[in-house]
């Protein structure tokens, strides 16, 4: 296992303008959980993201 924990996943092409995969990382922040935005290549898309230990970070 790599260590990380997919919360979400969001296709790469939002509408002009929207950055959900954003809004939701910024909203699992504001809960106490280190959550961040990586692009899947493979899949194109965007994946909300915590790391190993990282909620409080």
């Amino acid at each position: 296992m790599n260590g990380r924990k997919v919360l979400e996943r969001f296709p790469a092409g939002g509408p002009r303008g929207s950055w959900p995969a954003e809004e939701f990382a910024r909203a699992r922040r504001l809960e106490g959980q280190a959550a961040e935005v990586v692009m899947d290549l493979a899949t194109d898309t965007f994946l909300v993201i915590v790391r190993a230990g990282g909620v409080g970070d």
